[in-house]
């Protein structure tokens, strides 16, 4: 669908734990829609995503860009 659209998403793995974490870090992985470690979400490729992105990126990793 959001690639008919012309649309760019982004692909993230959560590859680490939220526990012991500040909480806006915690915060920022429920906001990506992740909150289990190998959860994977595809998100737009917005700026705002993008920031959220940047503060996990210790907790994540960007699977595939489309």
């Amino acid at each position: 669908m959001a690639a008919s659209t012309g649309q760019r998403t982004v692909t993230v793995v959560q590859t680490g734990s939220p526990i012991g974490r500040r909480s806006d870090q915690e915060a920022t992985l429920k906001g990506l829609g992740l909150n289990k470690r190998h959860r994977r979400r595809t998100l737009e490729d917005t700026p705002a995503v993008r920031g959220m992105i940047a503060k996990v990126s210790h907790l994540v990793r960007i699977e595939s860009e489309d």
